[in-house]
């Protein structure tokens, strides 16, 4: 069987490392498929969900606020600020933070405070987007 070895790191810790069949994830021109042998790519990701078909046939999910993926043949590499495992993603926490953000954005008194909430809102829609996919499965 042709697996590729698959590691998701965050800032603070390795989220993922393992083998698999299959990734999927946010590419910042739409959705990238990685299977093993894959033509080598270093690229930037968006904010979204890390689907990642396990070497037995499970399936595991990791959210990542952005970053950077790089493919070799035999290893796929994210690297991202922020990374949740879909297990352990709040749903009450991430609605209570989406509140905020549309908050802040409705009292931006700058551009710069406008981008800043733009950016956290549109994180936190993506977060609210992987957590529903997560249950669903």
């Amino acid at each position: 069987m042709n697996t590729i070895h698959v590691d998701v790191v965050s800032a603070e810790e390795s989220i993922y490392s393992g083998e698999a069949r299959f990734v999927a994830l946010p590419g910042e021109s739409g959705e990238l498929g990685i299977y093993p042998r894959h033509t080598p790519l270093i690229t930037r990701i968006k904010a979204g969900s890390v689907r990642i078909e396990t070497a037995d046939g499970g399936e595991e999910f990791v959210f990542v606020a952005g970053g950077i993926l790089e493919v070799q043949p035999d290893c796929v590499t994210v690297l991202s600020d922020t990374a949740i495992r879909g297990k352990d993603l709040d749903e009450e926490k991430a609605n209570a933070a989406k509140a905020a953000a549309e908050e802040a954005l409705k009292n931006a008194k700058s551009e710069i405070d406008m981008a800043r909430a733009t950016s956290e809102l549109a994180v936190l829609v993506a977060q609210l987007s992987a957590l529903r996919k997560y249950r669903k499965k």
